[in-house]
Order: structure tokens, then sequence, then C-alpha cells
């Protein structure tokens, strides 16, 4: 099936229920940590209910549930006319499991929003490039239990999914402050730090659509009908801290040397965890080998990936990058 015409799904609003689902790591892996509490406060406050898919619970060897519970709780997310957004519980490894079983026809015919990040770049990916639905990189469910240091994601979350994007594009900013801890096993002992705000690694402008998320999650879908279009897209990637730098350097360029790559507009890199070791000496290294990135605009270290806050962006929206010296400007202009 060929992509469709760009959809964008309805916008969230008081009053609204969202479902949520599990298509990588079962909801019990989640409460071996109760977080619930803010969870539950978080949402009363956005005007939001919450109802979940029936399997959500289920858990296996690999902390997930069998494909055909995820994808049943997925379809009747999307089928189901009371539910008007849908989030995931939380990442994990195996989303991109439940690609070949999909019904993209439904989810096209039922256009509403999906976020969650991390594994769920599978999903956010492959529905935009199967259907033209826009689905968005953001917070889990449970990323809404943390306690203290929520916001600015919070706000990101509510701008991106509660307000028209026409007349209203969205200028990204540095966040003051960022964490990289174990909040949920601990709400007690965190301990923020400073912003030294984003590195422009290569100078240029550039507007395209954007695409990607977790750097190796995405790479999963080289080779499948499942890859949106890289040609003229904006590439928005970021890993978790256990990859150090080699595999980093060998996994973007092994992207970078698909068909098409040669075109990509620009390059926009998340924040990595401290224990990666990737600072940005070493990220200006990997990024000055990447012949199909020369002359792009590169810009890195911003607030999404797995340190804390988190942007929500759109898979499939369309944003501008602005890249001079020590100073970027990225604004989404389509969402």
């Amino acid at each position: 099936m060929k992509r469709r015409q760009l959809i964008i799904p309805p916008r969230l609003q008081a009053g609204d229920v969202i479902g949520v689902i599990a298509p990588a790591s079962s909801r019990r892996f989640v409460m071996e940590y109760d977080n619930t509490r803010w969870i539950t406060e978080r949402f009363a406050l956005l005007g939001l209910e919450l109802t979940f898919g029936n399997h959500v619970d289920e858990d296996d060897v690999f902390r997930s549930s069998s494909i055909a519970s995820r994808v049943s709780d997925l379809h009747s997310a999307f089928s189901n006319p009371q539910v008007r957004g849908i989030l995931t519980v939380i990442g994990g490894l195996t989303s991109n499991e439940l690609l070949p079983y999909l019904d993209w026809d439904l989810i096209a015919n039922n256009p509403k929003i999906l976020c969650g990040y991390s594994d769920i770049t599978a999903l956010n990916n492959a529905i935009f490039a199967k259907t033209g639905l826009v689905t968005y990189s953001g917070p889990h469910w449970s990323t809404f239990g943390m306690r203290d240091y929520f916001e600015p994601t919070g706000e990101w979350f509510r701008r991106t999914l509660f307000n028209n994007y026409e007349n209203n594009p969205i200028t990204l900013e540095p966040s003051k402050q960022w964490t990289d801890d174990l909040w949920f096993q601990n709400q007690d002992e965190r301990h923020p730090e400073p912003n030294e705000g984003w590195w422009v690694l290569q100078e240029g402008s550039a507007a395209g659509t954007i695409i990607g998320g977790n750097l190796a999650t995405f790479s999963l879908l080289q080779g499948t009908p499942f890859l949106p279009k890289i040609e003229g897209a904006l590439l928005f990637i970021e890993d978790i801290g256990f990859y150090p730098a080699p595999v980093i350097l060998r996994k973007l360029a092994s992207l970078l040397q698909m068909p098409g790559a040669e075109a990509l507009a620009g390059l926009v890199i998340g924040r990595f965890q401290r224990h990666s070791g990737i600072s940005r000496d070493v990220l200006e290294q990997i990024i000055s080998r990447q012949p199909a990135l020369r002359g792009k605009p590169v810009v890195a270290n911003l607030d999404f990936g797995h340190t804390n806050p988190l942007i929500t962006y759109p898979i499939g929206g369309e944003a501008t990058v602005s890249a001079e010296a020590d100073r970027a400007q990225i604004v989404i202009t389509r969402y």
C-alpha cells in the first residue's frame, strides 16, 4: 500500500479519553515502581480520562506480551470512537514485531494522536510511512509519574498535542536544566544540572519532514517497507546510554549510506546520557566522517532522548532548522 496524503490527527481537549497501550514492555514491568499517584494527578489536571488496553499487564520472558495481544490493543484503541488519543505505557525492545500484522487501513481511517518514544520509534515511523498519519515522539504514560522536574515536558506535550499548528508554529528552546537518573526507582535523590544549550556541529539552513527518533530502533526499519522516505527529510535521532561512540558511529553511517540519504535535509540530535561517553567533541568527529551530511545543518544536545525533560515532536510533521556558529533556531511548522 502506498502512503496516503498527510493526515494530521485531531487535537486533544479536556474531556477526551486517552487509550493506554503496551506495544513494547508490559505495564507490570512499570508497576514494579509504583508512581501512579502523580500520573493520576497530572492527567486529571489536563482533564483527560484514561482507559487501558485489555492486555497491558500481560508479561512474558521478553517483559512484553504476545504479538496478538499487543496488536489487538492497538487496533482496539484506533477503532474505538470514544478514544481520542493513544499513549504508550513505556518503551522496550519489541514494537517492530507488530508491523507485519497491523491494519494500515484501519489506522488511516481512524486518525488519532499516538505518542511515545524510544522503542515506539518503530510504530511512529511505520505508521507515517504506510498511512501518512502524523504521530508523536514524546512522553509515555509512565513518564507522567515523575514527581519533580517534570516540567517543561508537560508544557511541551500540551503545546504540541492540544494546539492547532495553523498560524501557531513551535519555536524550540533549550531547557534551563536537565536530569539523567533512574527517577522512577528513587524520586527523592535527584540532582538536576544546568543545560549548556544546543551544539551547532555544522552550519546551514534546511526545511523538511521530520522522521526518526531512537537511532537503534529506527535502524531496524532499514530494508523494510516501513521506513519513511529519507530524501528531503529532517532526521531526528537519539540513543540510550549503553551504546558507546563506535556503535553510534556505525549505526549512523549505515543509515546515511542508504539510497536517498545524500538528499537528507539536515540532522537534529537529542541529548546523550552521561555514561555513553558521547561528548560534543566525539559527535563532531562522528559527523565529520559522514559524506551525506556535508554542507547540511547539524544541531545536537536537544531535549529529547533518554534524559529529561522531553520535547514532543511530530513524526511526519515539518520543521525548519537554521544553524550559524553557536546559534540555532528550530521551528516546528506543521504538527
